[in-house]
């Protein structure tokens, strides 16, 4: 099975839509033109920049041209109601009402987690989602599982970033080292393309569709963006083996066909 896995689209209104707009439509342009083609699409989080319907009304208008499955979650840069009235019943949030769902595929199951606090640029699950995630993973043992959110639940070594991440990452943990199956942990909030060990498995955080955070490690100062390569990561998953390739869009001779 193959996953390409985008984050942090930043769709925002008014003259300064174009951009992030055509950021994405590129992304998907190239994630289309992959032989084999993925099988779905996971976006980790900050899908609008202020959550405003139209900023999802411009989203909805560039996954309907998308002809695989695309499943979405809140970043904190989102507004949760406005997602689920814009995407709520649709297989985009699971063909339910809520950022937090489960989606099972014959070879592998996606558990879509909601980390967005109101009024905060940090994240939590709390209680009653992470018993949801232990319910879902515990579900199908023999299949391997990937968790899904936005806010990365360690350290990246940004300072700035690593103020804002998974406050009850302890927790989440506990829960997924229940679980061996749990083959990938997939994270954005970052705009940067990272990995760490998380929990016996591996956690990576998805560069930003539209520009990426400098890599500012000396000091807490907002790290500001910078022009590299926009991407995504694809995962292959193959068994119970899963192997992560980071896939440029801009800066990049790509083929396009979207």
């Amino acid at each position: 099975m193959r996953i390409a896995h985008l984050s942090d689209l930043h769709l925002t209104r008014g003259p300064l839509a174009v951009e992030p707009a055509a950021a994405l439509a590129d992304a998907i342009a190239r994630l289309l033109v992959v032989e084999p083609r993925p099988d779905c699409v996971v976006i980790t989080g900050d899908l609008a920049d202020t959550g405003h319907p139209d900023e999802y009304a411009t989203l909805r208008a560039i996954l309907r041209r998308c002809p695989v499955p695309v499943h979405l979650l809140p970043g904190n840069h989102d507004d949760p109601a406005a997602l689920i009235a814009s995407f709520g019943d649709t297989p985009y949030l699971g063909n339910g009402v809520s950022p937090a769902y489960t989606v099972e595929y014959p070879e592998a199951t996606l558990v879509i987690a909601n980390s967005w606090v109101q009024g905060s640029p940090a994240g939590c699950l709390g209680p009653a989602q992470l018993a949801r995630i232990d319910r879902a993973l515990a579900a199908r043992p023999g299949v391997p599982a990937l968790v899904c959110l936005h806010h990365p639940p360690v350290p990246v070594g940004i300072p700035f970033l690593d103020g804002m991440i998974l406050d009850d990452a302890a927790a989440l943990a506990a829960v997924i080292e229940k679980h061996p199956h749990v083959v990938r942990v997939l994270a954005g909030h970052v705009h940067r393309d990272t990995s760490a060990l998380f929990a016996g498995t591996l956690m990576t955080t998805a560069p930003s569709t539209f520009r990426q955070a400098a890599l500012r490690l000396h000091d807490a100062e907002p790290p500001g963006y910078v022009a590299e390569p926009t991407g995504f990561l694809l995962h292959l998953l193959d068994g119970t083996r899963c192997v992560t390739h980071s896939v440029a869009v801009s800066h990049a001779a790509a083929l396009r066909a979207f």
